[in-house]
């Protein structure tokens, strides 16, 4: 090697950000979880339509941000054991019904850490939308008593203010968005039936709980 010559550093990383963010929020007899549809590589949009959400079962949704290639592999695998030489980098938020009937929100990161929480955002304006969701579900620094549980409809506000207000912030969300809403057995969906552009998706071998999906344009630019 010459006196001038520089040195070269070879490195192999296996994984990428796509965007595009994910939420949760647990009410007392059911649970909604949501996330956009933009998929992208820094400031290229790869995709305007990539789910970030997905039915389990009629109890649980699960939702993936981070690495879309191992999100989507993480997915197709989650009920199977695999051995790996390194972990899916994918932040997982798992919404669904209890054994008791009561909404829940699990949070899990890349290395399996996990925590029960009543709300929890990941991905690209995690740091945008969770303080606003400790602002509205758990009244952070806020006087008077904390609401056990917030109604669905606030639900479904929030979740929906959420993501307009990142679009408008964070170029890597936006385009769609899916909001899944779990109901326990008994839940009747009467504050459902106005809500637009609401389809169920329900298994027909269902035990009791309800499962509605709710589809919304972003902005796209």
């Amino acid at each position: 090697m010459s006196p001038s010559a520089t040195a070269i550093e070879r490195s192999f990383n296996p994984y990428t950000e796509n965007g595009g963010t994910i939420l949760a929020i647990a009410g007392q007899d059911f649970a909604v979880i949501a996330g956009d549809t933009r998929q992208t590589t820094g400031y290229s949009i790869q995709t305007r339509y990539a789910p970030k959400v997905f039915r389990l079962t009629d109890k649980a949704v699960l939702a993936v941000n981070g690495f879309a290639a191992d999100g989507n592999m993480f997915v197709k695998k989650v009920k199977q054991r695999l051995e790996r030489f390194f972990p899916y980098y994918v932040y997982n938020i798992l919404s669904g019904i209890e054994e008791d009937g009561t909404g829940a929100v699990y949070s899990f990161d890349p290395v399996g850490s996990y925590e029960r929480t009543a709300c929890r955002a990941a991905g690209a304006a995690q740091s945008l939308v969770q303080p606003f969701l400790d602002n509205q579900v758990y009244f952070k620094n806020q006087q008077g008593a904390h609401p056990a549980y917030l109604p669905l409809p606030h639900v479904l506000g929030l979740v929906t203010d959420s993501f307009t207000g990142a679009t408008e912030r964070h170029i890597e969300v936006g385009d769609g968005l899916e909001i899944y809403v779990i109901l326990a057995p008994g839940r009747a969906p009467g504050e459902l039936s106005n809500v637009a552009g609401i389809s169920e998706v329900t298994a027909e071998t269902a035990a009791g709980e309800r499962v509605f999906v709710i589809r919304r344009e972003l902005k796209k630019d």
